[in-house]
Parts: structure tokens; sequence; C-alpha cells
């Protein structure tokens, strides 16, 4: 089976792979840069942007952490990032994903606008005002992220009623998704909240809005899975923990090494100062917090407004921007190392230019 360009907007996406948005570091502009030139989607994460090179861009630190949202994302950073993936990329189209619950997500939409992103995706949330931050930029395409057809069915009402815009593509993302869910963690575990049956719901839901394209996500892995989710109506997939191997991906070499070593057992759902489940790897710092002794919790960034400044963090027992910036920097000990389902089919680091080619021709 071949398959066929996938429409964001204006723009064409000649392989319709579009590579998950990892934050703090996992995709900014080696991956989503040579993703988006081999033919694919490369998107780049705008968490945690404060943290790029060497920390030049940020800020006020305390004890090297970005203090405040101000500093935890760096618009110098963001456009330091965009600049070197337009560099890789050329111009084909380039997107950002940039979390709804996070600190000033209309200040960072807002950015990524004048910084030249073509294509934004937000998940974490309803993004029931995302056009609000986007007027005057009619060419940038935006895709929410949805775990039902409802969700999108509320996006599309809101989005018409008050900016009389649609989105330009939706993602549907099912429980085998690494990192942030958006489900309990019941339903994580029900059938029918599995991603292949979560599809075709919202491509018939797509269809009445003016046929939205619908991109599936969470648990695709191969040329089969692809084909899988394509037979079921979407029009594209998104990948994430896949490109975690391969040796463009921004990731410490210590979290693609997590990653590789992992057993299937390994990979679990976890507590959150997001107020979602988290997957990832079973860690040293999974144990340290299970005894209640992990690193302190001092809420430097603020860097997700439903933590409230650090209070669901201690709830949970770790900051999550902390552990997530000790794994960009290969921190085994206090490293947080999300991770998709099928992280522990991850056997070798190969270059983003074969790993396209073995998702598109086959293994």
């Amino acid at each position: 089976m071949s398959f066929n360009s996938l429409k964001i907007g204006k723009y064409t996406i000649e392989k319709p792979i579009v590579q998950g948005g990892m934050g703090v570091g996992i995709s900014w502009d080696q991956l989503a840069g040579n993703v988006s030139k081999e033919g694919g989607l490369g998107v780049i994460s705008s968490v945690g942007t404060g943290y790029f090179m060497d920390k030049e861009f940020a800020g006020k630190l305390v004890a090297n952490r970005p203090l405040s949202e101000d500093n935890f994302y760096s618009r110098d950073g963001f456009e330091a990032i965009i600049k070197s993936a337009r560099s890789i990329a050329g111009d084909k189209p380039l997107a950002a994903n940039i979390l709804y619950a996070i600190s000033g997500y209309g200040n960072v939409v807002r950015n990524a606008c004048e910084l030249g992103i073509d294509i934004i995706i937000t998940g974490a949330g309803l993004p029931t005002n995302m056009p609000e931050f986007t007027e005057g930029y009619p060419d940038v395409a935006l895709v929410p992220i949805v775990s039902s057809a409802k969700a999108l069915k509320i996006i599309c009402k809101r989005w018409k009623k008050r900016y009389d815009r649609l989105p330009d593509a939706v993602i549907v993302e099912g429980p085998k998704s690494g990192g942030h869910q958006g489900f309990t963690y019941e339903q994580c575990k029900l059938e029918e909240y599995r991603l292949e049956n979560l599809v075709a719901p919202v491509v018939a839901e797509a269809a009445l809005w003016g046929d939205i394209p619908v991109i599936a996500a969470g648990g695709v892995w191969d040329k089969n899975d692809i084909e899988e989710m394509m037979a079921l109506g979407a029009q594209g997939v998104q990948m994430g923990t896949r490109f975690i191997g391969t040796h463009e991906c921004d990731a410490h070499d210590n979290f693609k090494q997590v990653i590789l070593d992992a057993e299937e057992g390994d990979i679990q759902l976890m507590g959150s100062p997001v107020g979602y489940p988290a997957q990832g790897v079973v860690t040293a710092l999974t144990h340290l917090v299970e005894k209640r002794e992990g690193p302190d919790i001092k809420c430097i960034s603020n860097c997700v407004a439903p933590c409230n400044r650090g209070v669901e963090a201690k709830e949970v027992g770790f900051c999550i921007a902390d552990r997530l910036s000790d794994a960009y920097e290969g921190n085994l000990e206090t490293g947080l190392f999300f991770s998709g389902t099928n992280g522990y089919r991850l056997k070798e680091v190969i270059s983003v230019k074969e790993l396209m080619t073995k998702l598109i021709e086959g293994e």
C-alpha cells in the first residue's frame, strides 16, 4: 500500500507522518528539522526552551533552574530552535507543539506565529480559544489534539461560533502514547478507549464539519499500524517514541539508552502534577517518589497552570519541570523518561532518513 500526502491547511506533508512533540528538549531543532527535510512533519516542542543552548537563553536562574515561567519558556530559545530547524528543513512545513496547560499559553502561540511556524499543535486540555491568539496569521494551520469525537465537536462548535474558523486537522490520541494522557487510569485500560476504537467516531465527527483531516496517534509503530489507521479513515499518523531512536533526536544519549534498555513491563502509567496520568519508564526516580524520598519540590519554574505553583507536584511527589529537564540533561537518578507503551520495541538508533523509509516502505 502506498500512502497519499497529508494536507493541513495550505501545507502539504509529502509523507503522512507527523513526529510527535516531545519536551523538554527531546524534539527540538535537529529532530524536527530532519523529519520535515525527509518529507514528514517535524514538530518542535515549545516546553522548556530556556534550557536550549547551554542555558544561554534561560534568563534568571536559581540553582541552574529557570526562575518563573518567563524563563522556563524563553522566546529567544524558541526562536533559535526554529531558525536552526529551518536551516535543516528548508522550505518544508514546520510545526510547534504548544501545551494548552502551560503557563502563558497564548503568549507562546503568538510567538510561534511571529517566528514563522507553519502549523501549531495543541493538546493537554481543550484549546477552545486557540484561534484568538493567531489573529493576523491566517496561514498558520491549527491542529488540536483530542481523545474523543465529543471533544472535537465541542472545539468545532466554539471555534465556529466565536471565530468563524475550524481546525485545519485534528489529532486523535489513544492511551498508548508517551507522556500525558487524555484519559483516567481506568479508561486507559478499557477496550473502548483503544486507538482503533476512537478513530472512526472522530473521522465521522470531522466529516460533519467539512472533512477535517484526522491524524491517529498513540501506539503507532510501523507500516502495518499506519495502514490500519488509514483503513479506519485517518489521513495521517503521529509518532513520538519511535523517533527517540534516531541519531538526530535531541534527547541525551542516556535518555535514548533508557528506552533501549526498557522491557515491556517497565513502561507504566504514573501520577503527574498536570492532573492527567502520564506514561513513562520506571526508573530510579520512580522508586524514590514511591518512598517519598525524591528531590526537593520548590516550584522554581511555574511551568504548568494545573500544578498550582507546586501544590500538585507535592501531592504526587515530584516537580515535572525539574525532572523532565534532568532527563534532557541525561541524569539517570532524577530524570523522568516518558515513553509510549511500545517503547520497549526500540532496539537500535538509526537515522531519521532510514526510519522514514522503514515506515513508508516497511521493515
